[in-house]
């Protein structure tokens, strides 16, 4: 009996006053298919409605697949100082088809990515207190996988960047 007081009530929502909700989610921020299908499941909308939405976004250019792909490798190798193996595992989480994914990926300039990765590994490199010359890469490594760069391109860098310590 207390689990039917204090249930929360739903509110119930027209399929346009939906439409209209996820418009907004959709202009708020660029979104991917998964992203607004969860957002449809949240309001428990029969699964026809759901198809009919979903077609109307995409027909009035709310819901682009390739546009939210492009946006997302942007923002998150400027803002998070991603690499491309970790926006491309981010991208195929949120089910971006593999054109996307490659089309997204030539938004990042090549020159910014290289510098990007020497800037963060110098950074890096000065905040880690480790005396050991092997740890101390160990380290770098690690976090620049983390941060999803390639291995070859890591090797390099962390070379360079500690070939200059040890030079000094």
């Amino acid at each position: 009996m207390f689990e039917v007081m204090f249930q929360k009530k739903k509110k119930v929502f027209t399929v346009n006053e939906i439409k209209r909700k996820i418009e907004q989610y959709c202009i708020y921020q660029d979104r991917c298919h998964k992203e607004v299908a969860q957002k449809m499941r949240d309001y428990d909308l029969i699964p026809e409605a759901q198809e009919m939405i979903l077609l109307d976004l995409m027909k009035d250019n709310f819901l682009n697949e390739e546009r939210f792909a492009k946006s997302f490798a942007r923002g998150k190798f400027r803002i998070k100082k991603w690499g491309k193996q970790r926006i491309v595992r981010e991208l195929k989480f949120k089910d971006i088809s593999a054109y996307n994914i490659k089309t997204a990926l030539k938004e990042i300039d090549e020159q910014d990515y290289i510098s990007t990765i020497y800037t963060i590994t110098e950074n890096r490199n000065e905040v880690i207190s480790e005396p050991n010359l092997y740890k101390r890469k160990r380290k770098l490594i690690d976090f620049l996988m983390r941060k999803g760069f390639e291995s070859e391109l890591i090797y390099k860098v962390v070379e360079e960047t500690t070939a200059n310590i040890s030079n000094k």
